[in-house]
């Protein structure tokens, strides 16, 4: 008889195989992002049994017991995948919209999934192993394009969710439209009844969408645009009653209009926050909406503020001791010393800043720009005296950290601008019913002299508002108190002159009911959105000061005392099981790209070492050398040790290996940054061999994007947190800019090694300060990322 084994496919044919069923991935190059807790929630079961997969040992597996597992786990993800897709697919045939493309996302995930099935099929054998890199780089590539297909059948169904939505949404805006055109009473009940009842249904479309979003600035956003629509219901219906009982009256017709526009603003902004990040399907709905001047509106660039356009600064700055201060270096600076100038005047020009402040915030910004010029010279004089300069000079350095200290000086400058505006408001606030008292009492006594002094009055309170909520969003960084904040302005600037409109109304009609109940229903709005200010700008004023809410214990500091969190030093904590979760499918990408740097240092070593053996030493077919080549092989070397300590932190993220805490792994991400700094010298280093081409073009615009992700990541790492909630947040956002930042580098690295395969080049003799290293210095190196390995603590690397 014969053996059955012998009819499976031999594993090259398994890898090609997998080369084909990965076409969709590599057009696609990363993996979908994931914008929602439902389509999160839903990967979970697949993460983890990728993650159970790509865990296996590289080793042969010696036991029956292991061998029958390995199988198990395959043949469990080609059902589950074949289950999954066989749902995909009832919901392509129900929705043309999406059926191609949900169909080739479903054909792509059964094709992945029978691969990884034949893969763990031929790694239970006795006869091979994964310990190849060939082998596993196979089934990393299967497991990664099993999750991209997978994620994009899950986003194509939450495409369809949205585009049900958006239909609400339209149904919504139609009715909006026949109430501005009604002209009696009779056809307005008739709209307004039909009108409540799809604002019913929107309301309840949006709230599920808000909850289950992600991110949090969008989840502000439509939280922000949920509430005008309340608060501007009412109004709309007192607005249009006045408007039809007085139709030749203009400051009616006036209060009417403001209202349809705020809600159509709001409508519009909807129709924005859902449809970013979802696929192309709901790209033509609702071609009227201008969706390009919402997204100028409302997700303002993050130099817009004073704190992003000197957070813009600071980043450029810290560049410098990588890039140094080369010509498109200097027009950046430029640029960001006069977009921080240009957003401080909103400080400076304002009635409310004191004239010690307004001093204050002009001396910095010129002390600013001093420390820039400083630094730009210094960067010109030390390439006049190093030809090919690799580090910063002690000048360079010096002017660097002036320009860092008075940039922080400006930020606390403009902090306690803000914070005494805030108090001084807050002592205002109190006197807010008896204007509006005012203003009512003038008209109703039709005395046009009175109501223009209390309007008067009045308004100066409403810009007073304004101007401290836009000063507010100067300052903090946190994305929802931003929102919050502009939405409370564009507010303010809306619906406070709108009043003084509604008393114009009452004045010349002061015997009319509608009149009256409009006025009252405008003040009751507007005694509405002072309270949701007085709360922002109070958590706004909190957030600026450091302050925690007293409910959030759970916190992972840098170092007690400081920025005004706390006195003494708390225990840093593990992530929970749901925390784990919510960042698996992150976690598990970094990882699969992990296996796939490691995999291809192997591909590398092992070709090395067989080209050394047949030129050299023949007679030495064990590879002694091999330790010798590597060690000399300093882009390999690197590459090993970010591999290394990527996997750390992703084994943090699944409650397992060294990294215990917190802080543990935002330590070993300051070490990885180190890391990374050091393969991105030697890169450089390297570039100088390769000839003029394509090649070196692609290697060049890859490595300089190093960079600028190892600044993300340590700034990610050195920002403070307090609360349990920001930590997990500061947690997410490690492990996604390490992704990032590995697939980066593994592109680099591949690059490096098809350029030194194309043209003969040799990695030995390289290192991060342009010369071999000294043996001391590289186990020294060594030493201290191995202690950063086992510890996860330690002190400042100083990076």
């Amino acid at each position: 008889m014969a053996d059955p084994e012998l009819d499976e496919p031999p594993l090259p044919a398994i890898i090609e195989s997998v080369i084909e069923t990965s076409s969709l991935l590599e057009q696609r190059k990363t993996i979908p992002e994931v914008t929602t807790k439902s389509v999160e929630k839903t990967l979970l079961p697949l993460v983890n049994q990728i993650a159970s997969l790509v865990s296996i040992p590289d080793r042969p597996i010696q036991t029956e017991k292991g061998r029958r597992a390995v199988s198990r786990v395959g043949r469990g993800v080609r059902i589950a995948v074949d289950r999954f897709v066989s749902v995909g697919e009832a919901i392509g045939d129900d929705n043309p919209d999406v059926r191609h493309d949900m169909f080739d996302a479903c054909r792509e995930a059964r094709a992945a999934g029978a691969a990884i099935e034949k893969l763990c099929s031929d790694m239970s054998s006795s006869r091979n192993s994964m310990s190849g890199p060939n082998e596993r780089s196979a089934l990393v590539r299967s497991a990664r394009c099993l999750l991209s297909a997978v994620t994009q059948v899950l986003l194509l169904a939450d495409a369809i969710v949205v585009k049900q939505l958006l239909s609400v949404k339209d149904k919504v805006s139609s009715s909006l439209s026949r109430l501005a055109g009604v002209t009696n009473f009779t056809e307005f009940v008739k709209a307004f009844g039909l009108f409540g009842s799809e604002m019913v249904d929107l309301a309840h479309a949006t709230g599920d969408r808000q909850n289950d979003m992600k991110d949090e600035r969008r989840r502000s956003q439509m939280a922000a645009a949920r509430t005008t629509l309340e608060r501007s219901t009412l109004m709309l219906l007192t607005g249009s009653k006045t408007c039809l009982r007085h139709p030749d009256c203009n400051s009616a017709r006036e209060n009417r209009d403001a209202v349809f526009c705020q809600m159509r603003r709001a409508i519009d902004l909807i129709h924005y926050v859902v449809q970013e990040g979802v696929l192309g399907v709901v790209d033509g709905m609702n071609s009227k909406t201008n969706l390009h001047q919402i997204a100028k509106e409302e997700d303002w660039d993050a130099t817009a503020t004073a704190s992003g356009a000197l957070q813009q600064l600071d980043d450029i700055v810290e560049m410098t001791r990588l890039t140094l201060v080369g010509t498109p270096c200097q027009d950046r600076l430029n640029e960001a010393v006069e977009a921080v100038s240009e957003r401080t005047q909103d400080f400076t020009d304002s009635a409310y800043t004191s004239h010690e402040h307004r001093e204050s915030i002009l001396c910095l910004c010129d002390r600013l720009r001093s420390a820039v010029e400083q630094l730009l010279r210094a960067g010109i004089n030390m390439e006049r005296q190093q030809n090919e300069p690799t580090s910063p000079s002690e000048e360079l350095e010096l002017s660097i950290r002036n320009v860092l200290d008075t940039s922080r000086d400006l930020r606390l400058e403009l902090q306690k601008t803000s914070l005494d505006q805030v108090s001084d408001l807050l002592k205002l606030f109190k006197d807010s019913s008896d204007l509006i008292a005012s203003v009512k009492n003038a008209a109703m006594a039709v005395d046009s002299d009175r109501l223009e002094e209390a309007s008067m009055w009045f308004q100066e309170h409403v810009d007073h508002v304004q101007e401290v909520c836009k000063i507010l969003r100067h300052v903090v960084t946190n994305d929802g108190l931003q929102v919050a904040s502009k939405s409370a302005e564009e507010s303010c600037r809306i619906l406070g002159p709108q009043i003084l409109v509604a008393a114009q109304t009452s004045l010349r009609y002061p015997n009319s009911k509608v009149a009256k109940e409009n006025f009252e229903v405008f003040s009751d709005g507007w005694q509405t959105l002072l309270s949701e200010v007085e709360e922002i700008i109070k958590e706004s004023a909190d957030f600026i000061r450091g302050r925690a809410p007293e409910k959030q214990v759970y916190m992972s500091l840098p170092r007690p005392g400081k920025h005004g969190t706390t006195t003494k030093p708390l225990r840093a904590s593990k992530l929970d099981e749901q925390e784990q979760a919510k960042i698996a499918k992150s976690s598990l990408e970094m990882k699969l790209t992990t296996s796939e740097l490691q995999a291809e240092t192997d591909r590398w070593s092992e070709q090395v070492q067989q080209t050394a053996q047949s030129a050299d030493n023949p007679s030495n077919p064990d590879g002694d050398d091999a330790p010798a080549i590597d060690e000399n092989n300093d882009i390999v070397k690197r590459a090993r040790n970010m591999s290394s300590m990527a996997l750390s932190m992703y084994q943090f993220t699944r409650g397992e290996g060294t990294l215990k805490t917190t802080q543990d792994l935002f330590t070993q991400a300051e070490y990885f940054a180190e890391e990374a700094n050091r393969l991105y010298k030697v890169v450089r280093q390297f570039s100088y061999q390769v000839p003029g081409g394509p090649l070196k073009k692609e290697l060049l615009d890859n490595v300089d994007k190093i960079p600028t992700y190892v600044q993300q990541v340590q700034f990610t790492v050195k920002n403070p947190t307090v609360g349990k909630a920001a930590t997990f947040t500061k947690v997410d956002h490690v492990i996604s800019e390490t992704k990032s930042l590995m697939d980066v580098v593994s592109r680099v690295v591949t690059i490096c090694f098809d350029c030194a395969a194309k043209y003969n080049l040799d990695f030995r003799g390289l290192s991060p300060n342009g010369r071999s290293p000294a043996r001391g210095e590289d186990e020294s190196a060594a030493a201290s990322l191995d202690g950063a390995k086992s510890s996860g603590g330690g002190g400042d690397p100083n990076i």
